[in-house]
């Protein structure tokens, strides 16, 4: 009770007094001297909260050399739709999704020309060609500017660059004005149309189609690893747990869920962060990394099994020929790590680490099941909802219906889901709308606050979908997904947020924290400052010690 007292004074405290302001470290601990040259952001996909607290102790390489920083294990993704494209879209922009614009890896537009009108969160749908298979990525999507994009608005000569095993990793971090943006998609890296492809990427290009035309041996098991070395059967044709991330020659599909994948990025970044000579000219640039094959392994095997380990301990090591490289450029660099969500093991496998059975269930929730049971049942016309096919997220009614249609479908949908034994709750547009911004830490956030911290008036539904915990997707042939993400639940929301620089004394912080919390916190270490109202975030130390950059005058 004292520390939810405690807290809660803390948050209403600093928003009545409209401020980015949080409380500082112990009395004592020094500040880093003067701006840092360059800021380097790296996401690790679904690396939770759990993750980290588990391996932590076995790290010796990058993770290790974080961890002698300011760390916070408790931060949080506190919004409800924790999926790839909303996660990353908070980290260096200091805003939820309701602000962001990014409220889902997918949406549906019912208005929009195309026949399955679903939107990808990274693309401009209105360039002729572009569709759901075959998207042509842009942000236009997202409404806000990220730390590159301030830093540029005030210092021009800022540099902003990513580099990411996804396009919407790089591009929601690097944001409108980066100067290079960088993904992987199938075989090679890629970006924005008509963008020169730097000797870098090239050289990166190069390097794996050479290492993809040869087969990869199994990896090595580390001692560490052997107790997780054990098969789980999920179905008679799929065992997982025990894989060492082995490909044939010419193999490209499971590239992306390895440590290779990775290591590829970070070698690909640090390439061009010296080419540029990030941190080296006038003004404090901008590096973001986004490392997605553990979302990959995750997805594919499964948390808990030899697979994940394997590939976390690889990219410790992999983070640390990182850290060196940097180093040797002499640069003053700021790190700071995070994830844009969490992640669940399979059911097949958590009962026996004692976790309550997951559920696995069929199609009998989505919106096109539910929405023709609607529509028979109204006799009505056309598909009357769209959603996704799980029976999680946002769900829209069809707008060509009347105004008395669509209430009458809106109560009866309401009425269904809620009567669905894995659904925990379901909340309209207008009981979003009328809650209050949280004013708690997010550990405390209810589940409509956290629904209202992914709603976007302009894109969500006309009702959000929230399902009971541990339940999964029945295994689909098309796609060899073992687990998902995206749900409203701690452990989809809590991730690590880690800030390092050279020199820095070590503080933990146990309480809860958020990655809004990432912006305003790096705008202070170069006295950027955020005008109130703009973001959602607070600053979490230094957050008076520098003079401000002010914007230049109009």
């Amino acid at each position: 009770m004292m520390r939810k007292a405690f807290l809660a004074g803390f948050y209403a405290l600093t928003l009545a007094a409209g401020k980015t302001v949080a409380a500082e470290a112990p009395p004592g601990l020094p500040a880093a001297e003067g701006p840092p040259k360059l800021f380097v952001a790296v996401s690790v996909d679904q690396f939770s909260a759990d993750l980290f607290a588990e391996y932590r102790g076995r790290f010796t390489g990058g993770f290790a050399r974080l961890l002698n920083g300011r760390v916070f294990p408790s931060g949080y993704q506190g919004h409800a739709m924790t999926e790839t494209c909303p996660g990353h879209s908070t980290i260096l922009t200091g805003s939820h999704p309701a602000r962001t614009g990014i409220i889902a890896n997918t949406w549906t537009d019912p208005r929009a020309k195309r026949e399955d009108k679903m939107i990808y969160c990274v693309e401009d749908e209105t360039v002729e060609g572009s569709s759901s298979s075959k998207t042509t990525i842009s942000l236009v999507h997202m409404k806000v500017p990220t730390l590159g994009d301030r830093l540029k608005a005030v210092t021009p000569e800022t540099r902003v660059v990513a580099v990411a095993g996804k396009d919407r990793a790089a591009a929601t971090m690097a944001g409108h004005k980066a100067d290079e943006t960088w993904w992987w998609r199938t075989d090679q890296f890629q970006s924005y149309t008509g963008r020169t492809m730097p000797p870098a990427i090239t050289a990166a290009n190069k390097a794996v189609k050479d290492r993809l035309a040869a087969a990869r041996p199994a990896s090595d098991l580390p001692e560490v690893c052997k107790a997780y070395d054990k098969d789980v059967v999920i179905s008679p044709s799929l065992t997982v747990g025990r894989g060492r991330f082995a490909r044939p020659a010419g193999d490209t599909a499971y590239y992306p869920a390895s440590p290779d994948a990775d290591m590829t990025v970070l070698d690909t970044a640090l390439a061009l962060a010296k080419d540029m000579k990030l941190g080296q000219g006038k003004a404090t640039d901008v590096l973001a990394v986004g490392l997605s094959a553990t979302d990959y392994v995750g997805h594919y095997y499964g948390t808990a099994g030899a697979e994940m380990c394997i590939h976390l301990l690889t990219i410790d090591q992999a983070l640390g020929k990182f850290f060196d490289g940097l180093d040797a450029t002499g640069v003053d660099y700021t790190v700071v790590l995070t994830a844009d969500h969490g992640g669940h093991d399979i059911p097949e496998r958590a009962k026996d680490r004692g976790i309550p059975d997951g559920t696995r269930i069929d199609g009998s929730l989505a919106a096109a099941k539910i929405g023709k049971t609607l529509a028979d049942e109204l006799k009505l016309s056309g598909p009357v909802l769209f959603g996704d096919a799980l029976g999680l997220g946002d769900f829209w009614i069809d707008p060509t219906l009347t105004d008395a249609q669509r209430k009458t479908v809106l109560e009866r949908a309401v009425a269904i889901y809620k009567d669905q034994p894995h659904v925990q709750a379901v909340f309209t547009r207008a009981e979003i709308m009328a809650a209050s911004a949280p004013k708690t830490p997010p550990d405390e956030w209810s589940l409509l606050e956290r629904a209202k911290a992914s709603y976007d008036p302009q894109r969500s539904g006309d009702f959000v979908i929230i399902l009971k915990p541990r339940v999964m997707p029945a295994l689909q042939s098309a796609k060899p997904y073992t687990t998902m993400h995206g749900t409203a639940w701690d452990y989809d929301r809590r991730v690590p947020i880690i800030f390092w620089r050279k020199g820095m004394t070590r503080f933990e912080q146990p309480l809860a924290v958020q990655t809004v919390d990432i912006l305003p916190t790096l705008a202070a270490m170069v006295g950027l400052k955020i005008p109130a109202g703009e973001i959602d975030g607070r600053c979490l130390f230094g957050c008076e010690s520098a003079a401000g950059l002010q914007r230049p005058k109009e």
